[in-house]
């Protein structure tokens, strides 16, 4: 009884943070902080949803399917943040700039952008 809760509360604050993630993409201003919205759902959402499965699979004597659920969920974590900065990175160097730029380390560090 106490795994089902705890599943149920992984499963849950996955759907939070996906649905805070989705808020985030429509309330945003400009395409950075959107970016980092986006890439919130694919971390968190996904971190916690794939725990809560796991935790399930395993309690069921599911192991080929929790090891399975695990590494999907160690690949999207570790992709995410990685493909996040590369589209924001390619989106700087076309000319996207946020709206209320304060220091711009990106342009200091590449004086030729």
């Amino acid at each position: 009884m106490i795994a089902r809760i705890i599943i149920d509360l992984f499963l849950l604050l996955g759907c939070f943070f996906a649905f805070a993630g989705v808020v985030g993409l429509i309330r945003m201003p400009d395409s950075f902080t959107r970016m980092q919205s986006s890439t919130n759902i694919a971390t968190l959402g996904v971190l916690w949803t794939v725990l809560g499965v796991a935790i399930y699979a395993f309690m069921n004597n599911n192991i080929a399917f929790g090891i399975k659920v695990i590494l999907i969920g160690v690949f999207v974590v570790i992709t995410s943040a990685i493909s996040g900065h590369a589209i924001l990175r390619g989106a700087y160097k076309h000319g996207i700039r946020p709206d209320n730029l304060v220091v711009d380390e990106y342009r200091r560090d590449n004086p030729d952008e």
